[in-house]
């Protein structure tokens, strides 16, 4: 097979090399087309190499003619996995199907609107256009560095693409993201002091008696200082799990299934004194007619300028609250169970405030032998 004979060829006529035994070309209407001939499983294989002109010609064709048999004298179907590799899906396609038929329908609404906010403005964004299998772990690792200003996003990106290809189903096939290295991430621990709390609370009753912000946002806040409730626990509250009575609130469903909480004197008077709409089953309802408030970060960034707190966050108020207990001397499983912690690690970074008060007792023992040894 050589230039001059595969510049001959006509239409539907077909050469077959004398060197490699399978290689062929093919003069179709428009092209001329290299193509190897083999055997896989019992069954004719035919496996395309390309067309004939930059950068295939007779000599090239015949070397990557000796490759594709060469697999196949392995035991290998490089047709097939041609195949195979044409219909992989795309990243993208596959996060899409990940997204809607594993995480709507088995995951809670705030870790969907989190997947799908990760999955839409960075996951399709760098790796999308990229087919499944063609992902290495060193395209993971590029991007994980990418956002290494702030080392929590591209942990949990790395988490996130790492359950994706789990949920692919690809068999027999390591996960790209295994191996890739987290970054190191230092615990927020940030709690509310004794005059931190009375500015809180200066600057709630301001609100409400100059009407800055609505009294279920005052409402909302309160209810998170005087439960140590997560923020979504307390907006999606039904009145129906209010039991004033007994001074719980049973909530069918949260981050750790259902929960009670219990209410302390300042939650329950909170509860008691707030409007009431009858067209709407939440404690805080939103603008919307039926639905509850969704977004409390806007008001609470006015709230905590009013109050002189601007590190503070919202999550912060119900570490004030583990904070408290803690201080007085309450054990780590009451605190959890307070809480809701699933786990009992999970309080475990309250461990070393429960030395505060032993701190007080050693400060008055001080004090008194100061006072002795001074006459």
């Amino acid at each position: 097979m050589t230039k001059a004979v595969v510049d001959a060829l006509q239409p539907g006529d077909l050469a077959w090399d004398a060197d490699v035994k399978g290689l062929g070309i093919h003069c179709q209407r428009r092209d001329r087309v290299y193509m190897v001939k083999y055997r896989s499983q019992g069954r004719q294989r035919w496996y395309t190499i390309g067309q004939h002109g930059s950068p295939w010609t007779p000599e090239l064709a015949r070397r990557e003619a000796k490759r594709i048999l060469g697999l196949v004298a392995e035991g290998k179907d490089p047709a097939d996995k041609k195949r195979k590799d044409r219909s992989a899906p795309t990243v993208s396609a596959l996060a899409e199907r990940f997204l809607e038929e594993h995480v709507a329908t088995k995951a809670k609404d705030r870790t969907y609107i989190e997947y799908k906010r990760l999955i839409e403005r960075v996951v399709m964004q760098e790796l999308g256009w990229l087919k499944v299998d063609e992902v290495r772990s060193s395209d993971i690792e590029k991007l994980h560095l990418k956002f290494r200003a702030t080392p929590y996003q591209p942990n949990r990106l790395v988490a996130l693409l790492c359950k994706i290809f789990n949920w692919s189903g690809r068999r027999g096939e390591r996960n790209p993201c295994i191996g890739v290295e987290r970054f190191a991430e230092q615990k927020r621990r940030r709690y509310l002091s004794s005059a931190e709390l009375a500015r809180l609370g200066a600057a709630l009753i301001q609100a409400e008696e100059e009407k800055l912000t609505s009294p279920y946002v005052v409402a909302a806040i309160r209810l998170l200082v005087f439960t140590g409730a997560r923020l979504t626990e307390i907006l999606t509250l039904r009145r129906n799990h209010v039991d004033l009575e007994r001074g719980l609130l049973n909530l069918s469903d949260s981050k750790t299934g259902a929960k009670t909480v219990y209410l302390n004197s300042a939650a329950q008077e909170v509860l008691t004194t707030l409007p009431r709409p009858q067209d709407n089953p939440f404690v805080i309802p939103g603008e919307r007619m039926g639905r509850h408030l969704v977004n409390l970060e806007k008001p609470w960034r006015r709230m905590r300028e009013l109050a002189q707190l601007h590190d503070l966050r919202l999550h912060d108020l119900r570490h004030s609250f583990a904070s408290i207990g803690a201080g007085a001397g309450l054990g780590l499983p009451v605190i959890g169970a307070l809480l809701g912690h699933a786990q009992a690690a999970t309080t475990a970074r309250y461990a070393h405030l429960a030395a505060d008060p032993l701190q007080q007792v050693a400060d008055l023992i001080g004090q008194r032998l100061a006072a002795a040894m001074n006459g």
